[in-house]
């Protein structure tokens, strides 16, 4: 028999008031200071007598007082009191039975084991609701029942049984060894407090990123896209209100300042630093500042190839305040001269590799303009030297006032455009333009730690805004080359351990055509910046070269407007949000953009005409102004844009608008075809413009004529076949890489002039034939029906 000997519970609830009461008596600090004394008083009580039992007990069933548990195996006797058995405490979860101390110091041991569970990141409820809490060895112990040994309460930290409460203060525990011990619970007490709402708060989490995942793949990317975008903003806007203008110079001066000794340009092997292009770029303001024939505001011409001095000389220049345009150095004679014309400089400065281009135009250019050539000394009459008089001055900048932006409206540069469909046209660029261009590379994820590849012309705004632009937005270096070549392009890359490279037109698929050497993916190339990569090219360029992110975007040189695909979507040139507005999905449409004080169109240098002519008014409300893209974009379900067509290479026969692109693809899909250019011809008598392609056919291949009917009748509906066909060797590029149109428009299709075969498709005979002066004739006749 067990003797019921008197309980400790009276004395622990004169000295230790629950968790609770000590919260509401003075909070945790008090209670953990009353936790020695209690240990004290508890070690030095004298332990109660016991009576040796008659027989040896059965095993002890751990329910209820008095009755046998639901787990035990054997009938025996009722469960020992609680003094009988080292003062157990009750099984995790009970809430019966036994004096109020009692299970208060229970309680607490009970929710600081639960704690720890949480603190671990086990789950919070109990795995097992047998388990009960034992006192041996002055150690907290936790006990399946019935089932293995006990195991040290704070062993639940690695893994052990959990219990089941929400974390609480600890109590003490009441053995002289364990009360040490305890002192780690109170340790942990403010972690592993955890609010009742945490759990719902984190369920709630997950099933919004799971809706998120499902329903808003982009947002993520498109959320931290559109905040970099807005730091920018915010930042110039800062610079603005505080009346400061800081353009793409100024910063470029300041970090020649910080990171002098840093490597800004490579070219053929030299490295020239921060600090070499800002001494050279103040040697050339100081030329022209003694010189005196400029002053702020004035317009130079550059005609200059891919080299160093492009860069000093531009810098320079922009130093003294004035506006350089940038020539088209593919542009000749007449164009050329147009574009001079347009923008009106005051001094042209022409690079030494292109003299005789300047010898072309020497006659006939304005008396007014001052020719120099990059040279030290000249053979022309009336043309001046700079490369000697560059020698002769001092590397001290010139007066900050001088280069100094009243805002960020006023003009920069002159860029012209590639001229595809007609002459070039100077777009006037203004310094919130270049900042906007140069923020592209930092905008795509490129770093300071960055090493950028150009190969692109710097007249044309990709290069000198996106690529040089970019590199002093970023801090960076870049290499640069004289011209494009597609043999030594990944040569180059490996050399220099280039990590950004940027593309336009056709880059990428002259690439791709190139011969297969091992070793294409081993370059440390991780981003490639441009657009106007075709779908099939994208794709054979990821699978030939590498996991390279490919960074296309949409922007015309003198446009207000802009998309950038930071998501990598194959084909895509970007998404739209809130600011762009596409009434229809999947249906090609005009993309045009407003113009206001926020958004403005700068227009072309020159004739007005050209500016008028970009522009739409009272398009949906009265006194609404839009600037006209020329572009036809489609919007996918994703909000994806792709570009379709311009309305410049689109032509209009028999009623219907056809896509040039459309046509070409369905050519070049023939197995002898290289290339094919596609356009519309004038055709007397006739209503709108007939069309042509122009074609290049593969090396050791013919053209087979019967083939090129079937497959234009097959794919093309009858007014999108082209009626003409031109076989040339080399397509005529411009010099951004885009096919030349507006030269074979104006030649046509009359075999006198042109020296090129010609082929006609007649409808009466099913077949493309022989186009000689005989059938021209009739063709202009209208005896041929077209």
């Amino acid at each position: 028999m067990w003797t019921k000997q008197p309980s400790l519970g009276r004395h622990r609830l004169a000295q230790a008031p629950s968790p609770g009461a000590a919260a509401a008596g003075g909070g945790e600090r008090r209670w953990r200071q009353q936790l020695p004394a209690l240990c004290k008083r508890l070690r030095e009580r004298p332990p109660p007598p016991r009576r040796q039992r008659s027989a040896a007990p059965a095993a002890p069933s751990w329910g209820r007082e008095g009755r046998r548990g639901p787990l035990s195996p054997l009938p025996g006797p009722a469960r020992p009191r609680r003094s009988q058995r080292g003062v157990p405490f009750r099984r995790c979860g009970a809430g019966r039975g036994g004096r109020a101390a009692e299970r208060a110091a229970e309680q607490g041991l009970r929710r600081a084991a639960c704690g720890s569970r949480r603190l671990a990141g086990f789950p919070p409820r109990c795995s097992c609701p047998a388990g009960v809490l034992l006192r041996t060895a002055g150690a907290p112990v936790c006990r399946r029942r019935g089932r293995g040994k006990p195991r040290p309460l704070w062993g639940l930290l690695s893994g052990s049984a959990p219990c089941q409460a929400a974390p609480q203060v600890p109590t003490p525990c009441l053995e002289p060894s364990g009360c040490g011990d305890m002192r780690v619970w109170d340790s942990l007490a403010p972690f592993l407090m955890l609010p009742s709402w945490v759990p719902g708060v984190a369920a709630g989490i997950a099933s919004l990123h799971l809706i998120q995942k499902l329903l808003f793949p982009y947002f993520w990317a498109d959320l931290r896209y559109l905040l970099k975008v807005l730091m920018y903003g915010l930042k110039v806007e800062i610079y603005r209100l505080q009346g400061k203008i800081v353009t793409v110079l100024d910063k470029f001066v300041k970090l020649a300042e910080e990171q002098p000794h840093k490597p800004f340009l490579i070219y053929e092997g030299k490295v020239h630093t921060y600090q070499d292009v800002d001494r050279r770029s103040n040697r050339v303001a100081q030329v022209f500042l003694h010189h005196g024939a400029l002053k702020k505001g004035d317009t130079v011409a550059l005609l200059m190839g891919n080299e160093p001095d492009f860069i000093h000389v531009w810098f320079g220049l922009a130093k003294l305040g004035c506006v350089v345009a940038f020539l088209n150095f593919n542009v000749r004679s007449r164009s050329l001269l147009h574009c001079l014309s347009s923008c009106e400089p005051k001094i042209l400065i022409v690079g030494a590799d292109l003299l005789g281009t300047l010898e072309e135009i020497l006659p006939n250019l304005q008396k007014d303009i001052s020719v120099w050539i990059m040279t030290k000394d000249s053979t022309f009459p009336s043309v001046h030297t700079l490369l000697d008089k560059m020698e002769a001055v001092s590397e001290d900048p010139v007066p900050v006032n001088r280069r100094s932006a009243n805002n960020l409206k006023s003009s920069v540069l002159y860029i012209f455009t590639s001229g595809t469909t007609g002459l070039p046209k100077a777009a006037v660029i203004s310094h919130m333009q270049v900042l906007k261009g140069a923020a592209g590379l930092w905008a795509f994820g490129a770093t300071a730690e960055d090493i950028i590849y150009i190969t692109l012309p710097l007249y044309h705004s990709a290069a000198s805004l996106l690529g040089i632009g970019g590199c002093i937005e970023l801090g960076a270096t870049c290499v640069l080359r004289k011209k494009f070549s597609a043999s030594q392009f990944w040569n180059d890359c490996k050399k220099y351990n280039v990590t950004v490279i940027q593309y336009i037109g056709e880059l990428c698929r002259y690439l791709c055509s190139q011969p297969v050497k091992d070793g294409e993916k081993n370059h440390k190339v991780r981003l490639a910046v441009g657009n106007g990569v075709r779908n099939d090219v994208w794709r054979e360029f990821l699978d030939r070269f590498g996991a390279i992110k490919i960074c296309e975007f949409y922007g015309a040189t003198e446009g207000n407007i802009c998309f950038m695909n930071h998501t990598g979507k194959i084909g895509s040139v970007g998404r739209t949000n809130y600011f762009y507005k596409f009434l229809y999905i999947g249906e090609a449409g005009l993309l045009i953009s407003k113009v206001n004080a926020k958004n403005p169109f700068f227009g072309y240098a020159g004739s007005k005409r050209h500016t008028e002519k970009k522009l739409l008014s009272e398009v949906f409300k009265k006194g609404d102004l839009y600037f006209n893209t020329g572009d036809l974009m489609v919007q996918d379900h994703e909000n994806f844009l792709y570009f379709w067509d311009r309305i410049g290479d689109t032509f209009r026969w028999k009623g219907e608008n056809v896509a040039t692109t459309e046509v070409s693809d369905v050519i070049v899909m023939l197995d002898f075809i290289q290339e094919a250019n596609v356009y519309g011809v004038s055709v007397p008598d006739h209503e709108g413009k007939a069309g042509m392609a122009s074609l290049i056919l593969k090396q050791n291949k013919s053209l087979d004529l019967e083939q090129m009917y079937k497959q234009v009748v097959t794919y093309l509906p009858s007014y999108a076949r082209p009626l003409f066909l031109r076989v040339q060797k080399t397509m005529e590029m411009t010099g951004t890489f885009k096919q030349q149109k507006f030269r074979l428009v104006d030649e046509g299709f009359n075999p006198s002039t042109v020296t090129d075969p010609l082929y006609f498709l007649d409808n009466s005979k099913q077949a493309y034939v022989l186009l000689t002066k005989e059938v021209h004739e009739r063709i202009l006749s209208g005896q041929m029906k077209l």
